[in-house]
C-alpha cells in the first residue's frame, strides 16, 4: 500500500531533522574539541574557533543563510525548504549542545568517529531529499559559471579548508581531517546503498540454453538472453546477462564451469539494483 504524498513529504522532513541532529552531535562530540576541520562550512566554523573563539554555531548560521540564498537566486528551484531547513536547524543543534563534555579527546578516535557519524547524518538527510548546505552551495554555483565539474569544485574548496587547518593547528591535524573526510564519503554510501553489493554476470557460452536453465532453477534468479557479434568472428553469439547476490556468485560460477568449461564469464559489482527480487 503506498503511503499518502503529505506522510511521504513529512518523513522525509523527520528524516532531515534526525540527519541533521546527528552531524551536529558528531561535529560538538568528536570534531570540534579534537581541532578536526573536515572541510565545509563546520569545518570553516573549527577555523574560527581555535583562531578568534568564536561560537561555531554562529559562524554556520553566518555562512550558511547567506549562500542559501544566494543559492536560490542563482540556481533558482535546484535549492528547496528542504535545504533552508537543514541550513539553520544544523547549527541550531550545534548552538544547543555546546559546552557538552567531548566523547574523546583522541584525534584518531575523533576523526573516525567524527567522520562516521557526519556521514551516518547525511546520509540520512540525503534519503529525505534534502541538504545541510554549506560548501555544497558555494560548489554548485562555482560548477554553473565555470567547466569544472562538481565533484572536481567541492574537492577543491574542501581541499583548501584542510590546508589552511594545517596551518591554523597543526600538520597532523589535517591528516585527521583527511581520514574523516573519506570515512564520511563512504558512510554516506553505505546509508544511501546499503552494505550488500549485488553481483552482475555477463556469460558467453555456445551452450547457453543449458546455462540459462540452471540459472533459473538452480539459483532461482531472472536471465536476459541477448545477442552479440563476436569482434573477431563477426558471428552472432548468444550472451546471458544475471544479476545476483554476492552470496551466490561462487554458485553460478560452479554451475556455469559444469554446463561449458569454456565459457567467457564477466563479473562486476552492480552498487543499486531495483526490481523483482532485489530493492523496490
Amino acid at each position: 500500500m503506498s503511503l499518502n504524498p503529505k506522510v511521504i513529504l513529512g518523513l522525509e522532513y523527520v528524516e532531515i531533522l534526525i540527519g541533521s541532529t546527528i552531524v551536529a552531535l558528531a561535529f560538538t562530540l568528536f570534531l570540534l574539541p579534537n581541532e578536526i576541520a573536515a572541510g565545509g562550512i563546520s569545518g570553516l566554523s573549527t577555523i574560527f574557533y581555535g583562531l578568534f573563539g568564536w561560537k561555531p554555531s554562529y559562524v554556520q548560521w553566518a555562512f550558511n543563510i547567506p549562500l542559501f540564498f544566494l543559492g536560490t537566486l542563482l540556481l533558482g528551484k535546484e535549492f528547496s525548504l528542504k535545504t533552508l531547513v537543514g541550513t539553520t536547524f544544523l547549527p541550531f543543534v550545534v548552538y544547543l549542545t555546546e559546552g557538552i563534555k567531548p566523547a574523546t579527546t583522541d584525534p584518531l578516535l575523533g576523526a573516525l568517529f567524527g567522520g562516521l557519524g557526519v556521514g551516518l547524518g547525511l546520509g540520512i538527510v540525503f534519503r529525505g531529499k534534502g541538504s545541510t548546505g554549506g560548501t555544497a552551495l558555494v560548489g554548485h554555483i562555482i560548477h554553473k559559471f565555470t567547466n569544472l565539474s562538481l565533484g572536481i569544485c567541492m574537492v577543491i574548496i574542501d581541499g583548501l579548508i584542510v590546508v589552511t587547518s594545517a596551518f591554523v593547528f597543526s600538520f597532523e591535524q589535517a591528516l585527521y581531517a583527511l581520514i574523516s573526510i573519506y570515512l564520511t564519503g563512504k558512510i554516506i554510501d553505505i546509508v544511501q546503498l546499503g552494505l550488500s553489493y549485488t553481483k552482475m554476470a555477463i556469460i558467453i557460452s555456445d551452450k547457453d540454453e543449458e546455462i540459462r536453465h540452471v540459472i533459473l532453477n538452480e539459483i532461482d534468479r531472472g536471465v536476459t538472453k541477448i545477442t552479440g557479434i563476436g569482434g573477431y568472428t563477426n558471428e552472432k553469439r548468444p550472451v546471458l546477462l544475471c544479476v545476483l547476490e554476492q552470496s551466490e556468485l561462487s554458485k553460478l560460477k560452479q554451475l556455469v564451469k559444469n554446463a561449458d568449461p569454456s565459457a567467457f564469464v564477466i563479473v562486476s559489482n552492480s552498487i543499486e539494483v531495483l526490481g523483482e527480487g532485489f530493492k523496490r
